[in-house]
């Protein structure tokens, strides 16, 4: 009696100390301080608006593209870290979760169809029938199915649709970006060939990206968020429409070397406007 007495106690004692273990242990230190303390909780309050105070604006849709330098903030890291993710990975995650809704694409850009995340990657999946010839004798011919899942690392671009307004009462120029669209860039015959994704309400997806870390090339210790970096304009881009009569794009009546000074003519426009308000 008293050996299963001790037999008891002893398998109760180890017991307890392989529980009391998995409570006490923490996973190591691996940065100066804990990252969790550089995330903004909440997005930057961004400035009222009233509609008595503004006296002029424009809309425009501009495209960034991620694989120009001062943008590769937005692809990397392609392996996702604890606190770093990608910017497609942080707003996949989060409809994955249902933080954010996405909209489909529409010829006029509108947010008006919700899609859910399992219908966008369920777009993704190509299936491309080829017929292709065995390398050995007799070399004949056969069918073959080649399935093509949905890559995150494709998205190379993304499209911002923003509101320029000049505040009469603030005396400045302004902007408001309302929303954006992911764009992946695929192959297709030896050309590139563009696919936008889903549009996303750029006011509802703040509270999201604000609690997203971006590397700060400049210094490692004043990490910024995606916020941040829409906030700050922290990004090089390019127009490709602006509001107009016909509704169309640069592209539908300039290529090539046009289409960029056509973009550039915009933006030098509205650097006008503003500094033409003014007598020196």
């Amino acid at each position: 009696m008293n050996k299963l007495f001790v037999a008891f106690l002893t398998i109760s004692l180890m017991l307890t100390m392989g529980l009391t273990a998995q409570i006490i242990d923490e996973a190591p230190k691996d940065a100066l301080v804990d990252t969790e303390t550089l995330i903004n909780t909440e997005p930057i309050t961004l400035p009222s608006i009233r509609a008595a105070d503004i006296m002029w604006s424009k809309r425009i849709w501009r495209e960034i593209d991620f694989r120009q330098k001062f943008n590769q903030k937005f692809y990397f890291p392609i392996e996702t870290q604890a606190n770093w993710k990608s910017f497609i990975v942080t707003i996949l995650d989060a409809l994955k979760e249902g933080q954010l809704t996405a909209y489909d694409i529409s010829n006029t850009d509108e947010l008006l169809v919700p899609i859910t995340y399992s219908e966008i990657t369920g777009r993704q999946t190509d299936t491309l029938r080829q017929i292709m010839r065995r390398p050995y004798p007799p070399y004949d011919e056969y069918d073959t199915t080649i399935y093509t899942e949905f890559d995150p690392t494709k998205v190379m671009r993304l499209r911002v649709k923003e509101d320029w307004y000049f505040d009469k009462q603030r005396s400045q120029m302004m902007v408001r970006i309302q929303a954006i669209c992911p764009v992946m860039i695929k192959e297709r015959n030896g050309q590139e060939v563009t696919e936008p994704l889903f549009w996303l309400s750029y006011p509802e997806s703040r509270d999201v990206l604000a609690q997203a870390l971006v590397f700060n090339r400049e210094n490692s210790a004043m990490r910024l968020t995606y916020d941040e970096v829409f906030w700050k304009r922290l990004f090089d881009s390019y127009i490709y429409k602006e509001e107009n009569v016909f509704d169309r794009r640069i592209s539908q009546y300039a290529t090539g070397v046009d289409a960029l000074l056509e973009s550039e003519r915009i933006k030098r426009e509205m650097f006008e406007f503003e500094e033409n308000l003014w007598s020196y």
